[in-house]
């Protein structure tokens, strides 16, 4: 392809993204390219601006909650025809043989290469992707409402498995990954407690609608002791909280890519087999069996769509946690949610 495209650049960490003018993606081997119709606005997003994540590449083109559609694919690729619908998440590339991807685990990959991180993302009209790693989507959804799930979906799917097969489960922090994953949870028969930021009221109360049992703030004791506990929130200060709301053999998930400072806790909240751990990225096959699953569980994804020039304000948005549920970045000519 050639010409020039729309893009919101991020020069430096920092830095406010800026608008510009810039070459269209070529299609390198082993790549489709897409015309962006959707981009998610993810936490990790900020998390980078913010110069939190070390090394992006710069300058770089954020994203990695991408729609769009297939206008050119390289030579022996199958699958991504052109004009096909597909999705590009945060995993970009892994090297295929190192004793993580042989193992299952290519999230752990030493070698990996991120969307909107080590490699231009979906803040622009288009982008160029690694077929390998790029996902067919169901039909049953907007655009707009598939975006957000390749990332808080598919880190939130990673985490509620992580978390085991909980009964009662704690939910931190409710912002897009939570509000997709409190769905899947409650279809599964589980109990949801969500914990916001406090006194968020209109939280809590979205919380509710969408199945969570009870809601208040973070700092509120939990009224059950829980099973499993999920912290999307970046704030370190939570896990001994979480730790304190579980019961004897729960485990406490850290679901984000970057977390604030975790206080010192007593071990007598860790002690009696509860288990702390993370998530890390993601694999494609999380990404295939969470697509499968969306064929049963009927997900209302909440999305407020903003224009791409808008990409500042939005950011700032999920900083301050004034989203109800998640925001979705449209490129140029895309004035309404596809």
């Amino acid at each position: 392809m050639s010409g020039h495209m729309s893009a919101m650049l991020l020069e430096r960490a920092g830095q406010p993204l800026r608008p510009a003018r810039v070459p269209r993606p070529t299609t390198h081997p082993g790549e489709v390219t897409l015309r962006v119709s959707a981009c998610g606005i993810c936490r990790t997003d900020l998390h980078i601006v913010d110069g939190e994540l070390p090394d992006p590449k710069l300058p770089l083109v954020l994203g990695h909650e991408i729609v769009g559609t297939v206008v050119a694919v390289a030579p022996g690729i199958e699958g991504f025809p052109e004009g096909a619908r597909v999705g590009v998440p945060w995993l970009g590339w892994t090297c295929g043989t190192c004793g993580f991807c042989l193992s299952g685990r290519e999230n752990l990959c030493e070698r990996a290469r991120f969307t909107g991180y080590h490699r231009d993302g979906g803040y622009a009209e288009y982008v160029s992707a690694n077929a390998r790693f790029c996902f067919p989507l169901p039909p049953m959804y907007s655009d707009a409402q598939l975006a957000p799930l390749l990332c808080a979906g598919l880190i939130g799917y990673r985490s509620l498995r992580a978390a085991g097969d909980p009964e009662r489960l704690g939910i931190y922090g409710f912002g897009a990954a939570a509000h997709l994953i409190c769905q899947v949870a409650r279809f599964e028969g589980r109990k949801v407690f969500a914990f916001t930021r406090p006194g968020d009221q209109q939280g809590q109360t979205f919380a509710r609608e969408l199945g969570a049992v009870w809601a208040g703030g973070s700092a509120d004791p939990s009224p059950e002791p829980l099973d499993a506990a999920i912290i999307f929130a970046p704030a370190g200060e939570l896990v001994p909280r979480a730790l304190r709301a579980i019961a004897k053999g729960g485990v406490v998930v850290c679901a984000g890519i970057h977390m604030s400072q975790i206080p010192s806790f007593p071990y007598e909240i860790l002690w009696g087999e509860r288990t702390l751990r993370s998530v890390a990225n993601l694999t494609r096959s999380d990404g295939e069996e969470f697509f499968r699953l969306l064929h049963h569980v009927p997900l209302h994804v909440e999305v407020e769509a903003l224009p791409l020039a808008e990409a500042n304000q939005g950011l700032e948005r999920v900083r301050a946690g004034l989203v109800r549920g998640a925001i979705v970045l449209l490129p140029p000519g895309l004035s309404q949610p596809p």
